[in-house]
């Protein structure tokens, strides 16, 4: 439907905004966020990218950064070492990198709290009359005697120390500790 006469307004040249302030904070927006935040924290944004990278002592082009030898340049004689080295002016970051990379891996391999519960019901009920926890009614996906097994074998890889006080707390009739 269009709209009634007289009811648009003519857009006017803003003269009070500044246009390079404005430009420049658009393109800064609109930038990709920098995930690592040790380089975030130390980027100049009035730099380029090359240009912070060389100073936090990282390199842009890993090809440019470690050349390859020319196999066929023997009869000429080529310093490597004429190469100007970049003054790196925030280590800060590379040994921040490093430290964080040197940290060991957290393992993220875990059982679901339904797995776990399900096990110590089995172990609980039968021991390790594996037949006969096949046959209970809370075996729900009506596993078989082996895979219920596996199942309870892979509980005790992932928690052993678990594993152990549970088979403590158990009667001793109830379960053989293995």
């Amino acid at each position: 439907m269009p709209k009634a006469k007289g009811k648009t307004r003519r857009q006017k040249f803003g003269y009070s905004v500044n246009r390079k302030r404005l430009n420049r904070t658009a393109r800064r927006k609109a930038a990709p966020r920098i995930e690592c935040s040790h380089i975030r924290h130390a980027w100049d944004h009035a730099k380029s990218v090359r240009q912070n990278l060389a100073e936090m002592g990282l390199a842009m082009d890993p090809n440019k950064a470690v050349p390859l030898r020319k196999r066929k340049v023997k009869a000429m004689e080529v310093d490597v070492g004429e190469r100007r080295q970049e003054l790196i002016r925030k280590p800060y970051v590379l040994s921040d990198l490093e430290a964080e990379a040197s940290l060991p891996e957290k393992k993220g391999n875990t059982l679901s709290r339904d797995l776990i519960d399900y096990v110590r019901y089995m172990v609980e009920s039968h021991g390790e009359d594996y037949k006969a926890m096949a046959r209970d009614e809370k075996n729900y996906y009506q596993d078989t005697p082996k895979q219920i097994r596996n199942k309870i074998n892979v509980y005790k890889r992932f928690y052993p120390a678990e594993w152990e006080a549970f088979v403590h707390s158990l009667p001793k009739n109830a379960m053989e500790v293995e």
